[in-house]
């Protein structure tokens, strides 16, 4: 068997990796996973505070999805675009019970991105417009048409896509709108800055709104329910459709189905997702689409394809994963969980001033890390490398067992759906020795 320094080397000699310049690499590699935890090639354990990212929901190495997948695979390994397989209709089936409002049908994708693609392409179809409204602080994926639909800043430097308007973001911690208002009021100026893009930029070439279920990699900014109805009345008032990206905040991540069933007014006409569709166990996304958006393309052409759409391995390990969500109150559990970490997390912002703010539901919340409470100055700027004190925070929490997703001056934590109170508070207790050495960092 290979050592460890082998394996990196031959990873880093014959691979390359995404978000990195590759002589920066130093991975962990590997070797096995089973629940909330996972542990490398020389037997350390972490905990996956950031469920890998953001994705295994049902914990490494579920039985029941692990058996469904090697039953599947000896029966049938493949099946092209164009053959029904039972597992591809009952998986349909399962996301039409579970996805909200009039969510009938669902085009399957290899992953979030080509969902996001696909739900442009199909609005702008529906639609006849070709304009996509879409925040800059989201992030939708990384190929050039859901990339430059993000707002992330990664998309720099590419000519992106045409067509994409920009929206102001509602996050109330940073943006001069909430100054001295609510969340309320300041959304609600928010909102009406949005009709008002709309109106500039003409509602006859404004085919949607994309908008991330519950905010993701951005920072989980979220807007109360005030900015969610008003933006599903300005779509209903100029013909527009409304995208929701639930690739992150799908399948009970939030402590509910979807982000969008936090707000019961809101009707999504397209949503994307992936991520925990399989928990990442086979690589899928689906574009799920309304009655109305569907029963277009009963007699218009839906000019999309995918050689490996409804590959039957992954829809039988999606409708493993949602027997699974189901079977064993995984939803419930996020949302009692969350309470739990929640409490665990303010509890570390009455110890460490440098926790600016705390956000998010469910098993999905960040803490934003500043240098001065009063003045929220953060200890990395946005778009800057990560300062001295992030990249301490980072090295402590690897070296004492744990692996997630840190960002700028937030780190997230999103662990399995399956994880218990014991476990949290493990987790927390390591964040808490992480945040102890940049205490002296804080300036006020």
């Amino acid at each position: 068997m290979s050592t460890t320094a082998e394996i990196v080397e031959l990873n880093k000699d014959y691979t390359l990796t995404s978000w990195t310049a590759q002589q920066a690499w130093n991975p962990i590699v590997m070797d096995r996973g089973e629940g909330v935890y996972f542990w490398d090639t020389e037997g350390k354990r972490y905990l996956d505070w950031s469920s890998q990212l953001i994705n295994v929901n049902v914990g490494h190495s579920h039985p029941h999805v692990v058996k469904t997948i090697q039953d599947h695979v000896a029966r049938i390994s493949f099946a092209y675009p164009s053959i029904a397989t039972e597992a591809r209709g009952r998986l349909g089936e399962l996301l039409a019970e579970v996805t909200p409002g009039n969510l009938s049908k669902a085009f399957f994708t290899n992953g979030g991105t080509d969902a996001i693609e696909n739900a442009i392409k199909m609005a702008r179809l529906f639609t006849g417009k070709q304009k996509i409204l879409t925040r800059y602080r989201s992030y939708h994926g990384a190929t050039f048409g859901a990339a430059s639909a993000g707002g992330d800043p990664r998309r720099h430097g590419h000519a992106g896509i045409p067509d994409i308007v920009r929206l102001p973001d509602p996050y109330a911690y940073r943006s001069p709108v909430y100054k001295g208002r609510t969340q309320e009021e300041g959304d609600a100026i928010m909102a009406d800055m949005v009709e008002e893009i709309v109106q500039m930029e003409g509602p006859q070439n404004c085919a949607a709104i994309l908008i991330e279920g519950y905010s993701g990699t951005s920072g989980i900014i979220q807007p109360s329910a005030v900015y969610w109805d008003r933006l599903g009345e300005i779509c209903k008032k100029y013909n527009m459709l409304l995208l929701v990206d639930e690739v992150m905040s799908g399948f009970g991540r939030t402590g509910e189905w979807f982000g969008v069933d936090h707000y019961p007014n809101v009707q999504a006409d397209i949503i994307a997702v992936a991520k925990g569709i399989t928990s990442g166990y086979v690589p899928m996304g689906a574009t799920i689409v309304s009655e109305e958006v569907g029963a277009f393309f009963d007699d218009h052409v839906l000019s999309t394809g995918l050689t490996y759409s409804a590959h039957p391995l992954a829809c039988a390990a999606g409708v493993a994963n949602i027997e699974v969500y189901r079977n064993e109150n995984l939803i419930e559990n996020a949302r009692e969980m969350g309470k739990v970490l929640r409490q665990g997390l303010n509890d570390l912002a009455e110890k460490h001033p440098t926790i600016g703010e705390i956000r998010g539901a469910g098993l999905h919340q960040v803490i934003e890390l500043v240098k001065n409470r009063e003045t929220r100055e953060p200890m990395t700027p946005y778009l800057g490398a990560p300062s001295e004190p992030m990249a301490i925070v980072t090295k402590t929490l690897k070296e004492e067992g744990m692996s997630t997703f840190v960002r700028w001056s937030m780190v997230f934590n999103c662990p399995p759906l399956i994880i218990n109170e014991a476990q949290i508070r493990d987790g927390l207790e390591i964040v808490d020795h992480a945040l102890s050495k940049i205490d002296s960092y804080y300036e006020g």
